[in-house]
């Protein structure tokens, strides 16, 4: 039917019996039908008394079907009614899995409804399940920097503070969908840091892969990293963000807290109102983990919230891995976001995974790692622009981020063959000049320009083209 105003409630409505007051009595017992009825509360409820409207838990209060007056009444006083409104008025908190997904607007669960970040490639990190190694599974000795030793795109920095082995492992947290990690190895102690040395594993992130995070405005945001870890030796650690294009960095403790047991940790970096990322293909963000330092960086306060980078405050606290060859540090799932909770790790392709390793590191030929990451083309075609150059007609599958520089397994690495006589490759004479981010060229023994040719591997054979930050 028509009506003037809100739509009323449909609900089971009660008129309670006729209640004859008793002098001095404040309870009553209400009925319907001479059947007790009980109220699901008073807000539930109208009731006058007198001709007056009663406000619910103060005039009146109700437990069960007794309904009690803030005060004793007395002759004359008159109950004039009291109604019951239906329950459905007060929907209260659904029981548990009652609520169906048909009862659900498609527009009424949002990313910030859920706490879940379900964005395709919210992950900054690459790699972060260290499951590609293009360049080896393992490099021993370390006694300095060495960029990327073995997982792609992660770096280790090491000034002096002992030696190292990188490898890429398979001990990983039980349960939770990885097949790989990183692991720090020290072979050769340094229990007693020179106040300059320092080691931490860092990836190296692209300006223009970190504008949305609209840092250096009032609107930036903030970040959070998550990762498991595991090492014998308990204590604390350094997580940090270092802003490589202005030189400003910020730090977060995290600890390690039972030996040899896999843990999982959360920490979220503010964002950074000042300092704009490049937005181009160079290095603006570094993500380190630190694992020892001398006192040049870690003498002061740590640097907690975003500043000018001090050395001195940037790995305050931070224990030394370095101090016995017992000492092993694991690390897996590591996810940098956009936001201030974490989400699961993003587990890629792996064909995903490996094509943006690919834009910064790509093997061809027989890998280092053990597998034939191409070897399976059956060589590569080319043609001598002149007696000693030949072009491989040969594109990266991927653009890489910038003119790869390249390096071989050998210096007479493979064979081209042109019509059918085998000549060397001189690897020592490649002329990385001549390479572009979507192919290369190399540089061989004499024959006679204008020949085609094909350009084998032989196993073990390799040109590793790197494009890293």
């Amino acid at each position: 039917m028509a009506y003037i105003g809100t739509k009323p409630t449909i609900g089971n409505f009660q008129i309670c019996d006729a209640i004859s007051v008793v002098n001095g009595q404040a309870a009553y017992t209400m009925q319907v039908g001479s059947v007790n009825v009980i109220p699901q509360s008073a807000n539930h409820m109208i009731v006058s008394l007198n001709g007056t409207i009663q406000k619910p838990n103060s005039s009146f209060t109700v437990s069960g079907s007794t309904i009690t007056f803030a005060s004793n009444l007395a002759t004359g006083d008159v109950i004039d009614f009291i109604q019951i409104l239906g329950d459905v008025l007060d929907l209260g908190v659904p029981s548990d899995a009652t609520v169906t997904t048909a009862k659900l607007a498609s527009d009424s669960v949002t990313y910030e409804k859920i706490g879940y970040n379900a964005n395709q490639f919210r992950n900054i990190i690459i790699n972060g399940d260290m499951s590609i190694a293009q360049r080896g599974t393992s490099t021993s000795s370390i006694t300095s920097d060495n960029t990327y030793p073995s997982c792609d795109r992660w770096k280790l920095r090491l000034t002096t503070l002992g030696t190292w082995t990188q490898s890429q492992s398979t001990t990983v947290p039980t349960g939770q969908g990885f097949a790989t990690s990183l692991k720090m190895d020290c072979t050769t102690a340094d229990a007693s840091p020179a106040a300059g040395d320092r080691v931490f594993v860092k990836q190296a992130i692209e300006g223009q892969n970190l504008q949305y995070l609209k840092k250096g405005t009032s609107s930036a945001e903030s970040t959070t990293v998550s990762f498991w870890v595991r090492s014998n030796k308990t204590g604390t650690y350094i997580c940090e963000l270092y802003d490589e294009d202005n030189s400003r960095s910020i730090s977060k403790s995290y600890t390690i807290s039972s030996a040899d047991t896999w843990e999982k940790k959360e920490l979220t970096f503010a964002g950074d109102t000042t300092g704009a990322f490049g937005n181009d293909n160079g290095d603006s963000l570094g993500l380190h983990f630190w694992l020892g330092t001398g006192t040049t960086y870690s003498s002061g306060t740590l640097n907690t919230s975003w500043g000018t980078a001090t050395n001195a405050n940037r790995a305050v606290g931070q224990v030394n891995l370095a101090d016995s060859t017992s000492n092993e540090w694991y690390i897996t799932g590591v996810q940098l976001e956009a936001g201030t909770t974490a989400s699961d790790f993003e587990f890629l392709p792996v064909d995903v995974n490996s094509q943006r390793c690919h834009r910064y590191c790509f093997v061809i030929g027989d890998s280092p790692a053990g597998a034939a990451y191409d070897n399976n083309v059956g060589g590569v075609i080319g043609n001598y622009y002149s007696t000693t150059n030949f072009y491989p007609n040969y594109t990266f599958p991927v653009p890489l981020r910038a003119d790869p520089s390249l390096s071989f397994s050998s210096s007479t690495l493979g064979t081209v063959y042109v019509a059918g006589s085998g000549l060397s490759v001189t690897g020592t004479g490649t002329n990385a000049s001549k390479t572009s981010n979507v192919s290369f060229r190399t540089d061989t023994s004499a024959t006679t320009a204008g020949y085609a040719g094909q350009f084998l591997f032989g196993t073990g054979e390799y040109v590793i083209c790197s494009a890293e930050l």
